[in-house]
C-alpha cells in the first residue's frame, strides 16, 4: 500500500509558500541527512513466527512522515515512532487488526477484525478511534490519501470512499460487468484521488453455458468519471498500488497452484501488462507496494508452501533491470516487504535467529537490494 504520499497540487502550493517563508527568516532549509543502509527492527509484543502462505502477525503496513510506520504486533494494530511502539487504544483491547495506512498528516486507516469488524481512522493521541460506517473488517485492505480520503469496500460488496468518518462516494463495479459482478477490494488512492480496486464476477452465460468467473483490476478516475476495467492477466488479478503517475502495480495469482506472479499496469493501460519477473532463487512472487513518485516496488518472493526450497524473501524492483532480493534478518530464516516509502524506507517482517517475526524496516533498501547468485 501506498505510504508518504506526496502532497496534492494545492497543498503542494501552501506549503511552498510557508517554505519560502521559513528560509526567508531563517536562511537556507538544512540538507538531508545522510541514509545510512540497515535493517531497522522496531518494537513488537508478539512472540510468533513466520506463517508460510498466511498473513503475518507483524509486519509496518504503511510508512508515514518522518519516523512514524504503522502495521500490526501480536495480531493487534499499532503504530512506532522510531522503534518505539505504540498500541491504538481499541474499543476491546482483545480485538485483532491492524494499521493498513497513513497519510503525511498522520491520519491512519486500520481495521477491527473479526465478528462485526470494521474499519477505523486514527491519530496519535486521540483516546478513541473512529469508526467507518457500514465499512467490512472482511475486506483487509484500505487506504488514505493525503486529502484525507479513506478508501474500501462496504459490507454490501461495493467499493467506497469516505472522508471525516462519513462516506462520500460509491464506487460501483465497471458499466457492462456480468450480472452479480462485485467489488471484492479496494486497495489504494493516489494524491490525485484515483482509485484502484478488484471485481469479482462468476456468471454462467445463458445462451451458451459459459462461465465467467475470475477477478480483474479496476480503476475509479479521479475526476469521479465512469470505472474503467484494466487488462487481465492470465489468471486472478491481484491489484495493490497506484502511484502519483497512474502505475499499478500488483500480481497474477494461480491460486490452485500457489503461483504468484509479479506484474505492473502503466497509463493509458492499453499496452501489455508488464512483467519483471521472479527473483532468481524464487519461482514466485508478488508486488504489494510502489513507492509515490520514483517506481520502486515491493513484495515477496515464494516457492510453494508445501515445497519451501528456500524461505520467502523480501524483494525490490526499481522499475527497470531485474527483481532484486533486500537482505535478510538472519541467514535462512524469511522476510516480506508490503510498504515503501520515497525517502528509500522499505517496511515489513523478517524473522530473527531465533526464529521470531519481527517488524522490521529496511533504510536506503535500493542500496542494500542486490542480485542473488
Amino acid at each position: 500500500m501506498n505510504s508518504t504520499r506526496t502532497r496534492s497540487a494545492g497543498a503542494a502550493a501552501v506549503a511552498a509558500l510557508v517554505l519560502a517563508g521559513v528560509v526567508t527568516a531563517a536562511g537556507p532549509a538544512a540538507a538531508a541527512p545522510a541514509c545510512t543502509p540497515r535493517i531497522q527492527v522496531l518494537g513488537s509484543i508478539g512472540t510468533g513466527g513466520y506463517n508460510v502462505g498466511n498473513p503475518q502477525s507483524e509486519g509496518v503496513r504503511a510508512l508515514g512522515s518522518g519516523t512514524l510506520s504503522v502495521g500490526l504486533s501480536g495480531g493487534k494494530p499499532v503504530y512506532w515512532t522510531g522503534t518505539k511502539l505504540h498500541k491504538v487504544p481499541m474499543p476491546d483491547a482483545n480485538q485483532a487488526g491492524a494499521v493498513l495506512g497513513v497519510n503525511k498528516a498522520g491520519l491512519m486507516v486500520g481495521v477491527v477484525s473479526g465478528g462485526e469488524g470494521f474499519l477505523f481512522t486514527y491519530r496519535a493521541g486521540d483516546k478513541a478511534i473512529t469508526r467507518l460506517p457500514g465499512s467490512d473488517w472482511l475486506s483487509d485492505d484500505a487506504d488514505v490519501n493525503d486529502a484525507g480520503y479513506v478508501v474500501s469496500r462496504t459490507r454490501g460488496g461495493q467499493g467506497a470512499v469516505w472522508k471525516d468518518g462519513l462516506k462520500v462516494r460509491d464506487l460501483p463495479v465497471p458499466a457492462g460487468s456480468s450480472p452479480g459482478t462485485y467489488v471484492e477490494l479496494v486497495t489504494g488512492i493516489n494524491n490525485k484521488g484515483d482509485v484502484l480496486g478488484i471485481a469479482r464476477e462468476n456468471y454462467e452465460v445463458p445462451e451458451t453455458g459459459q462461465r465467467l468467473e475470475g477477478s480483474y483490476p479496476v480503476l475509479w478516475p479521479a475526476d469521479g468519471g465512469p470505472a474503467k476495467a484494466l487488462p487481465r492477466t492470465s489468471n486472478d488479478s491481484w491489484v495493490q498500488d497506484i502511484d502519483e503517475s497512474g502505475r499499478v502495480v500488483g500480481y497474477d495469482w494461480y491460486g490452485m497452484g500457489y503461483q504468484f506472479r509479479p506484474v505492473t499496469w502503466t497509463p493509458p493501460y492499453s499496452g501489455p501488462i508488464g512483467a519483471p519477473g521472479a527473483l532468481k532463487t524464487h519461482p514466485y512472487g508478488t508486488f504489494e507496494a510502489v513507492s509515490p513518485t520514483n517506481f520502486v516496488s515491493v513484495g515477496t518472493a515464494k516457492f510453494h508452501p508445501d515445497i519451501q526450497t528456500l524461505p520467502d524473501q523480501a524483494q525490490l524492483w526499481t522499475g527497470t533491470g531485474p527483481v532484486l532480493a533486500l537482505p535478510r534478518l538472519a541467514a535462512n530464516q524469511a522476510s516480506t516487504a508490503s510498504s515503501v516509502a520515497d525517502d528509500g524506507r522499505v517496511g515489513g517482517a523478517a524473522v530473527n535467529a531465533g526464529g521470531t517475526l519481527k517488524p522490521v524496516i529496511w533504510t536506503c533498501a535500493t542500496k542494500q537490494a542486490y542480485q542473488p547468485k
